[in-house]
């Protein structure tokens, strides 16, 4: 079957430039639809394990702005109209993820006649609190270990249909949240946990464009046509077999990975992003090979695929702050109030008495953040007894609050 297009991304970007989204938003569209057409069938083999171009993709952006679950329906539109891709429901517990990858499974041809089975979904959620329980432990713990693709088969017991046999598992994720959903749903696991660190995080708090009406701007004969994008889909999804890297493509990873180990990059310090960075290589080379895909038929990587590839995935990590940041605002702020509600019901003292009840809850080095925060308040107060300093409530900073005029 011939390509109809000599860069698939790019006529998707074209076939979508009407749309208020932003552009990056379409893009990792494209990736995971493309993803979702590979599945497992192509896979590029690291000796010990293989990576397959698998997605957790998480489009972040305030609600009603950037139309978030429009933008991610127009590529799997698409991608559900091509034959065999299989979908997982919309609402995910791990007992139902495990039933619809059993459900999946296929066998299909190699090269040699021998046939392989997989298990391929392919999930997406306009609303991720419709899919993800976040207080269910055991579904983020399952969502995690599929994102590795692993090798060998699978079993889990449900109460429904027993002893689930899941072989050659492969999921591919594309949902749409907000920054305060993640803030108010998520703990701690969900990022120490190594869930966070398998995603990638597209994020936007504008749109492109205002577009009242995008059928007026719509010339049908110019853009690329639906039927097409489905046609070169559809091919894609034939593909099968070992990627591999050009020499020139093998070099390149080579410097890259040297240079990525040795990066001073400040957010590789931040608890919260050390796990992302340890697998960025993983992302680099996932994303390279749905670049490839995009492209040609051959299953070979260039070096213009990984630098892409590296260029995009580095975009992302300028917005990983307007992520996270908000679910450790709000973790701040709870861990003031508490700090706060204990000195002013203890009465006054000390700072190590103070750290002694909320050691088992938040580090030090938090603990005196949440501190700092409230002597820059007022709220409480440093106060002298003797050759010791304690921390009081600072009442004065209540009475003066209860007093004060109100401007009408």
């Amino acid at each position: 079957m011939a390509r109809q297009h000599d860069d698939w991304i790019e006529a998707y970007l074209e076939y979508t430039r009407h749309s208020e989204s932003p552009e990056s938003f379409h893009y990792w569209t494209a990736i995971s639809v493309l993803a979702g057409a590979a599945r497992r069938r192509v896979f590029f083999d690291m000796g010990y394990f293989k990576w397959y171009p698998n997605f957790f993709i998480m489009f972040v952006a305030p609600p009603g702005i950037v139309s978030k679950s429009t933008t991610a329906n127009i590529g799997m539109s698409l991608l559900r109209r091509v034959p065999g891709i299989k979908f997982g429901p919309d609402t995910v517990t791990w007992q139902a993820l495990v039933t619809a990858l059993a459900d999946a499974r296929e066998d299909y041809q190699l090269p040699d006649g021998a046939f392989e089975p997989m298990c391929s979904v392919t999930l997406v959620s306009s609303e991720l609190g419709n899919l993800l329980q976040p207080g269910d432990q055991s579904i983020i713990n399952l969502l995690t270990h599929l994102w590795d693709c692993p090798d060998d088969p699978f079993e889990k017991t449900t109460k429904k249909d027993g002893t689930e046999t899941i072989v050659n598992p492969w999921l591919n994720f594309l949902g749409c949240t907000t920054p305060s959903w993640i803030a108010e749903n998520f703990s701690g696991f969900f990022i120490t946990g190594g869930f966070a660190s398998r995603a990638l995080f597209v994020y936007a708090e504008h749109k492109r464009q205002l577009v009242p009406y995008p059928s007026d701007r719509m010339d049908r004969g110019r853009l690329p046509s639906r039927d097409r994008l489905i046609a070169d889909l559809e091919h894609i999804a034939t593909l099968q077999g070992p990627m591999l890297l050009t020499p020139e493509a093998h070099e390149w990873g080579r410097d890259w990975y040297v240079r990525h180990n040795a990066s001073d990059n400040p957010l590789r310090s931040d608890a919260r992003f050390g796990g992302y960075f340890a697998r960025k290589q993983t992302h680099l080379h996932k994303t390279a090979m749905v670049l490839s895909l995009a492209r040609r038929s051959t299953l070979s990587i260039t070096v213009t695929d990984m630098e892409e590839a590296d260029a995009a995935i580095t975009k992302l990590e300028e917005n990983m702050l307007a992520v996270f940041g908000e679910m450790n605002k709000e973790a701040i702020v709870a861990q003031q109030i508490a700090v706060l509600s204990h000195i002013r019901a203890a009465g006054p003292l000390s700072k190590s008495q103070c750290y002694h009840r909320f050691m088992t809850q938040m580090g030090y080095q938090t603990f005196t953040e949440c501190l700092n925060g409230l002597l820059a308040s007022g709220l409480i107060e440093l106060r002298a007894v003797g050759a010791n300093v304690i921390l009081a409530y600072n009442d004065s900073i209540e009475r003066k609050l209860v007093d004060a005029p109100v401007h009408t």
